[in-house]
């Protein structure tokens, strides 16, 4: 089977999470004002209880289904039944969980009417096989629908969206929109797999494979969900939900762009292992991690630098806690970003997704423990801060796993250009910071000057990646 381009592939990605990074952009002024704080908090929060029983529907099989089909991407019989296996037992284990998630609802939720909305989110994971196309290297099979439900996702907002009242409609369209999404995906189903073979269907045959990814998938959470529920729980204050979902939704934004090549690398690197070429591995491996330096650098300065005068006027009055936490949870770009070309992109194709639980324990361990310290004294400002240090804490420890296959110091070494770049686009930011005031016009103008500052820094470096991108763009 002809492999797909990897090129062609990340533009189809990288086009969608730049439609990721343009819609908050578009839609998060527009409903930190309606809503407000106390609105995006409540949501934030139902959202993080929610998150848990979608875990547990889940378990490992998303992860599991993408690394197994990428092994068998050129016979369809293996893929076919690969993907009967994981659908069925996701069908399982979802229709479990949405029995005690309605127990839940009725008995502990306090808001049956948002919980209820919610439960959209647990039926998803019955319909959900992204995992499948991207197993296959389909990513645009993925894109153009995940493009075209995002626009109609905006267009209802504005349109129905008008009120604080309006929670309960806010995320009916958060929940709905993307369930229609990857039910859309099953059209095309067919091209890829052949109908089920009910003799050969056992959905339990790998169970014991599935659930040590799904340990690392439940660790994970603990540092990307439980802050939200540790914050609302230890201050009681749903403000500061808001505060912190506001600052972290822009961070996780801008670390898309970065992590958008991780996703189409996955399923190669598990194609090149399954055939012992291991040079070619680590070939794909270094310029994963050049890439996050030379676009995680520049995005986590540049952020901290026009934070102050992006949040005024970007959401408006009540809002200004944000600048804070936007400059610490920006450094989260980074730090993710090594943390994910090591663990997601060589661990678990790798088949040590044993090692990267272990790591990912630690992390968890680490946010929690911080978290508990943190949050009562600083609040959303103490939670983003143990958020940083959990994830720099298992990139570090990944990188010393791994150190005889790939050398820290050659991971190191790629990043002397971009941070030389980036301080120098920083301190140029934030000198013409102190004379511009907040300001749509302002913003923009210091976003695209310190792209430009940042390019002309790499050019007289004479960065060779950054040449060779230039090249290939000019061939084309």
């Amino acid at each position: 089977m002809k492999k797909k381009s990897i090129k062609k592939n990340y533009i189809y990605n990288l086009t969608y999470q730049l439609l990721s990074v343009i819609i908050p952009l578009i839609t998060t002024p527009y409903l930190s004002r309606v809503l407000g704080a106390s609105g995006i908090g409540i949501y934030s929060f139902a959202s993080s209880v929610v998150t848990y029983f979608v875990l547990f529907a889940t378990l490992g099989t998303a992860t599991y289904g993408q690394r197994e089909i990428s092994y068998v991407q050129d016979n369809r019989e293996k893929r076919t039944e690969v993907f009967w296996n994981t659908e069925f037992l996701s069908c399982i284990s979802t229709f479990i969980i949405l029995f005690f998630y309605t127990l839940y609802v009725i008995f502990f939720s306090g808001n049956v009417v948002i919980y209820t909305i919610f439960s959209m989110n647990i039926i998803f994971v019955v319909f959900d096989i992204t995992w499948l196309y991207r197993g296959m290297e389909e990513f645009g099979q993925i894109v153009f629908r995940n493009i075209f439900f995002k626009i109609v996702n905006v267009v209802l907002i504005f349109l129905v969206v008008q009120t604080e009242d309006d929670i309960g409609k806010y995320v009916l369209i958060m929940c709905l929109l993307p369930l229609l999404g990857v039910m859309s995906l099953w059209s095309s189903l067919f091209k890829i797999v052949d109908k089920p073979d009910w003799k050969k269907i056992k959905p339990f045959t790998n169970i014991n494979v599935v659930l040590s990814m799904f340990i690392p998938t439940i660790a994970i959470s603990i540092y990307t969900v439980l802050d939200k529920t540790m914050l609302g729980v230890l201050t009681g204050l749903n403000v500061e939900n808001g505060y912190y979902e506001q600052a972290l939704k822009l961070s996780r934004t801008a670390l898309s762009l970065v992590t958008a090549l991780g996703t189409v690398i996955i399923p190669r690197i598990g194609y090149h292992y399954e055939k012992k070429e291991t040079e070619i591995v680590r070939n794909y491996m270094y310029r994963s991690y050049r890439f996050v330096w030379f676009l995680g650098i520049p995005l986590s300065l540049g952020m901290i630098a026009v934070a102050p005068n992006v949040v005024p006027w970007f959401y408006g009055d009540g809002f200004d806690k944000v600048i804070p936490l936007l400059g610490i949870s920006s450094l989260l770009i980074i730090a993710i970003g090594i943390n994910n070309v090591t663990g997601m992109q060589y661990l678990i194709p790798t088949r040590r997704q044993n090692v990267f639980t272990y790591t990912v324990l630690i992390g968890a361990v680490t946010n929690f423990i911080l978290n508990f310290i943190l949050i009562p004294k600083w609040y959303s400002v103490g939670a983003a801060f143990a958020s940083v240090l959990a994830e720099t804490v298992i990139a570090v420890v990944q990188i010393i796993i791994v150190r005889k296959e790939i050398s820290p110091w050659k991971i190191l070494s790629y990043s002397r250009h971009y941070l030389v770049a980036g301080f120098v686009m920083y301190g140029i930011l934030k000198k013409i910071g102190h004379y511009l005031e907040a300001g749509i016009l302002n913003s923009m103008m210091m976003i695209i000057g310190g792209g430009v500052i940042y390019f002309l820094i790499l050019l007289i470096l004479k960065d060779d990646f950054f040449k060779e991108q230039i090249v290939k763009i000019l061939k084309r």
